[in-house]
C-alpha cells in the first residue's frame, strides 16, 4: 500500500539517528555564529532556472509546475540560492553567511544513496584573497573537532588544473574532451591511446604519470618537481603549499592528500577545491572551494566566492557508529513529580519512565536493555 510506503531514496529518521542530526546541526551552527556568520534561509521550492548551472548528471531535481505552468524544483543545491539572493536583493558584498537545510537530488535506483540530504555550511562572498579558502578549511576542521571526529584526511585539488594543462596540449578540442573523460573515469587504455601522439612533447613524462598523480601531499609534490614548469600551474601548486602548511600548522594530526585529476564539483568552481574524510568511513564529511563564477547565471559582474558544506547525514552516521550510551529509566509514583524532575535535572543519564506500575517499567527496561531506577518506594538513584 502506497500510504504505508516511502518514495525510493527517502527514509524516516527517529531515535538516536534523528537526535544526533540535531546535535550535529546545533554544534555547527554554534561554530558559525561564534565566527561571525549570519544565518541565511532560502525556500525549499525554487524556480528550475536557478539551478541551470548545475551538472545535470549529478543533480537531477524533483520537478513540478506552479499554477501558471512554470517549472519548480525542490532545491538540489544550497549554494546557487545564495547567488540568487545576492543578485535579487542588491545586498552589497562582502558578506559571510551560514545555512542549514535539506537538498533533494534524484539518485539512480539501487545506488544505495538517499535523495534527501541535510547540509550545513558557510558562504563567503566578496573576498578574493586566499584567506577565504583558509577560513573555510579552518571552519571545516574545527567543526570536526567540535564533534570529536578524529582520523580526518583533507584532499586538495584545483578546479582549473586539468583545463589549464589541456590548453597547452597539441590536441583537438574533441580529443581534449575525451582525454578529460578518460582521466576522470580512470580508463587507462583509452587514456594511453590518446597520449600516444605526444610521446615527443615536453609534457610526455607528466602525461604518463598524470592518472597516478594522487596520494599523500609530499609524495605528489615531490613528483611534480621533476616536470616542466607551467606558470598557471605553478600558481596552483603554490596555493596547495600554502593550504597544506596552514592545515599542518593548525591541525598537525590531520592527513593531507593531493589529487591532480580531481573533478570539479560544478562548472562554476574556479580555484582550490577540497574534501574531508574520516579514516573509518568512505563517506565525505565536508567539501568546498572557490567559485568566482557562481553569480554568472544571475548577473554580469563576477564576484569572488568561497564556500564550505558539511554532510550532516554522514557526520551523524559517523557519530552513531560510536554507540551512544542509553539513559537509565527513572520509575516514580504520580505524587513524586517534583522529586523525579529534580533527579532528572541533576543526573543527565536519567530519563523519566512513564509506566503505570513497576512491573511494566521493568519490562520496558529489559526490552531497551537499560538500567531501571526505582524511587517509588523511597529509594535513591544510585541505590
Amino acid at each position: 500500500m502506497d500510504n504505508l510506503s516511502l518514495p525510493v531514496g527517502t527514509k524516516d529518521q527517529f531515535g538516536a539517528e534523528a537526535q544526533l542530526q540535531d546535535y550535529v546541526t546545533s554544534q555547527l551552527s554554534d561554530l558559525f555564529n561564534h565566527r561571525g556568520y549570519e544565518k541565511l534561509k532560502t525556500p525549499v521550492v525554487e524556480f528550475a532556472s536557478v539551478f541551470e548551472p548545475l551538472q545535470a548528471d549529478n543533480y537531477r531535481p524533483y520537478q513540478m509546475l506552479d499554477d501558471r505552468g512554470r517549472t519548480l524544483v525542490l532545491r538540489p543545491d544550497l549554494t546557487l540560492p545564495v547567488a540568487r539572493v545576492m543578485s535579487a536583493t542588491g545586498i552589497e558584498p562582502p558578506v559571510k553567511w551560514y545555512y542549514t537545510g535539506d537538498v533533494f537530488r534524484l539518485k539512480k535506483e539501487l545506488s544505495g544513496s538517499y535523495n534527501q540530504e541535510t547540509q550545513a555550511g558557510v558562504e563567503i562572498i566578496g573576498y578574493p584573497d586566499f584567506k577565504a579558502e583558509l577560513e573555510c578549511l579552518m571552519i571545516a576542521l574545527k567543526g570536526c573537532q567540535a564533534l570529536n571526529i578524529s582520523g580526518v584526511t583533507v584532499q586538495l585539488g584545483d578546479a582549473k588544473f586539468i583545463d589549464s594543462l589541456l590548453t597547452k596540449l597539441p590536441l583537438t578540442d574533441p580529443s581534449k574532451q575525451e582525454l578529460r573523460s578518460a582521466l576522470f573515469e580512470k580508463n587507462l587504455s583509452k587514456y594511453d591511446k590518446l597520449i600516444e601522439t605526444m610521446v615527443d612533447s615536453k609534457f610526455s613524462q607528466f602525461l604518463k604519470e598524470w592518472p597516478w598523480m594522487f596520494g599523500t601531499f609530499s609524495e605528489v609534490m615531490t613528483k611534480l618537481e621533476s616536470f616542466v614548469s607551467i606558470p598557471e600551474i605553478d600558481e596552483m601548486l603554490q596555493r596547495f603549499r600554502v593550504a597544506a602548511d596552514f592545515i599542518s600548522d593548525n591541525f598537525p594530526n590531520v592527513e593531507i592528500t593531493l589529487d591532480l585529476s580531481m573533478k570539479s564539483p560544478q562548472n562554476y568552481y574556479t580555484g582550490l577545491i577540497f574534501q574531508g574524510f574520516s579514516n573509518s568511513s568512505s563517506e565525505y564529511l565536508f567539501s568546498g572551494g572557490r567559485y568566482d563564477d557562481l553569480l554568472k547565471n544571475f548577473q554580469q559582474n563576477q564576484i569572488s566566492a568561497v564556500g564550505l558544506a558539511f554532510n550532516v547525514d554522514g557526520l551523524s552516521r559517523h557519530l552513531l557508529d560510536k554507540k551512544t550510551v542509553a539513559k537509565r529509566l527513572l520509575f516514580f509514583n504520580s505524587d513524586q513529580w517534583q522529586e523525579a524532575e529534580k533527579l532528572v535535572l541533576e543526573n543527565q543519564d536519567l530519563t523519566m519512565c512513564l509506566a503505570t506500575d513497576i512491573e511494566e517499567a521493568r519490562r520496558i527496561a529489559v526490552s531497551k536493555g537499560v538500567e531501571l531506577v526505582d524511587i517509588s518506594q523511597g529509594g535513591k538513584p544510585n541505590e
